[in-house]
């Protein structure tokens, strides 16, 4: 048989950009103008609010750390453009998400050649409705851009285009530092078919990143920004338990959840029976996908699924290709319960804990930051919480308020960080769960065990319990999908009335 590389031309590529942009930007309509959500109040937003407003590269408003600035400059760039406002945020966000996803076709299609039917449709369309891709389309991050620029990157190679794959990598190193293992797994391919000169281009990525870290040493006085991102990114991970614990994850989430074993299962079922599926062009990108898992699983603290977003492509490719060597019935079976696990993953919450930002619990999650903020703000006195509480209070710009209102950060809720309050009793306070656990699996003597040995585990204390400890009383409980958010009030400094003054 013959094999057919099947590319789409160049003008075309708008067309397909377009109408993906209008789907996607459609989809996440009624979120336009949803608050900033957790790392994008903390981090990524106020580091494009300095670049914005005061042209700083690296940030005074939020702790320099080793991101590249990529994002932050290009938010800046629309701000410029289309004013500051979250909305204006959200839609250039999208717009790379918009990217990603036809990128994810464009390279479907170079690693379906010779495949019957459409996979790179299918590919597209597992990629748009999952969950992790809806959520992080709209946030502020730098995983949805190193998604697209991974995947340009590897679809510019498989076509032998070695100069523009080398550009497309610095663009990515530039987005986030640990796309620096896609040049290298490039390059390294190529003095692995002896093709120095090629493998050469490659070099270009590591020295814009070698850049980018010399300024962060010359400006911070530490190579990454600061000394507690390395101890947590870095070398914190680097226990043999916390690693093979994180590579589990990494390798669930990939390979089973959200219904993933069911495309996981076609690709097993596919493997022996179709060679498409050992050639080159699929060796590499096994090779990056498990060169990037095993990067983001040394060199991450915390283990956020959002950092597998680049491999995702990939992924999703290898599921549509491998469903072609079902029967059409069986095929479709399979197609059909895959989207359905998808969409409902959009949803419906796992039953162990997981990070809001996920699927649509993030919407949730920060609805109600909205609503009790609010409510705090009635109040004239300073709210003790912790982050990202601390930031919808603090900062208007982040669009939970319209003016400020005082804040005392402390860390956790743990018992250890409530007693260090004795002595000064706060006036207010929020206490929430930053995970749901539905089934009570922090509860149990083995999570705790397992936990506190290798990750300092301490059972954060209950909104009921801390209010018993400070005498306090619960003024008002949100409580939706599990989720739980307690406003806490001392009258003696308060009053006994909940509404102290008229809301700002």
């Amino acid at each position: 048989m013959t094999l057919v590389r099947r590319r789409v031309r160049p003008r075309s590529y708008v067309i397909i950009f377009a109408l993906l942009a209008g789907v996607i930007v459609m989809a996440h309509g009624p979120l336009l103008r949803l608050p900033y959500y957790w790392d994008e109040a903390g981090q990524f937003i106020p580091a494009a609010t300095d670049l914005y407003q005061h042209g700083w590269w690296i940030p005074h408003s939020a702790t320099p750390n080793v991101h590249p600035p990529g994002v932050e400059t290009w938010l800046a760039m629309a701000w410029k453009l289309f004013g500051f406002s979250i909305p204006v945020t959200r839609i250039a966000m999208l717009l790379w998400a918009s990217f990603g996803a036809m990128v994810t076709f464009l390279l479907a299609i170079e690693l379906s050649r010779g495949s019957p039917g459409t996979p790179a449709f299918v590919a597209v369309a597992l990629l748009c409705i999952s969950p992790l891709f809806y959520a992080q389309a709209i946030l502020a991050q730098l995983d949805m851009p190193a998604m697209g620029l991974t995947a340009l990157a590897l679809l510019l190679f498989l076509q032998n285009r070695f100069r523009a794959s080398a550009m497309a990598c610095i663009a990515l190193v530039m987005v986030k530092e640990t796309g620096v293992v896609v040049p290298l797994v490039l390059g390294g391919w190529l003095l692995w078919e002896d093709d120095r000169r090629g493998a050469l281009w490659f070099l270009l990525p590591l020295a814009s990143l070698a850049i980018w870290l010399g300024a962060l040493r010359y400006f911070t006085g530490h190579w990454f920004g600061n000394s507690g991102f390395a101890n947590y990114n870095v070398r914190y991970p680097l226990n043999p338990v916390r690693f093979l614990f994180a590579l589990f994850r990494r390798l669930y989430y990939l390979l089973i959840g959200s219904g993933h074993f069911i495309g996981t299962a076609a690709f097993l079922y596919a493997w022996k029976r179709m060679p498409l599926l050992r050639d080159r062009p699929w060796r590499i990108a096994a090779a990056l996908t498990a060169a990037h898992v095993v990067t983001v699983t040394l060199l991450g603290g915390a283990v956020l699924e959002r950092y597998l977003l680049p491999v995702l492509p990939i992924l999703y490719a290898a599921f549509a290709v491998s469903s072609r060597a079902l029967l059409e019935r069986p095929r479709r079976i399979a197609i059909g319960c895959l989207v359905t696990c998808l969409l409902a993953a959009n949803f419906i919450n796992p039953p162990y804990p997981f990070p809001f930002e996920n699927n649509l619990m993030f919407v949730t999650f920060t609805d109600v930051m909205r609503e009790a903020a609010f409510a705090a703000d009635t109040y004239d006195s300073t709210v003790v919480t912790t982050f990202p509480m601390t930031t919808a209070l603090a900062r208007p710009s982040n669009g939970y308020l319209m003016l400020p209102h005082r804040v005392r950060e402390v860390p956790d809720f743990r018992p250890s960080t409530m007693a260090a309050l004795q002595s000064d009793p706060p006036p207010l306070m929020l206490v929430y769960d930053t995970e749901i656990d539905p089934w009570g699996v922090r509860k149990t003597a083995a999570f705790q065990w397992f936990f506190g040995r290798f990750y300092q585990y301490e059972r954060p204390m209950s909104a009921l319990e801390i209010s018993e400890q400070f005498k306090m009383r619960i003024a008002r409980t949100w409580e939706t999908r599990g989720f739980t958010m307690s406003l806490l009030v001392n009258d003696e400094m308060n009053g006994p009335f909940f509404q102290r003054r008229a809301p700002r």
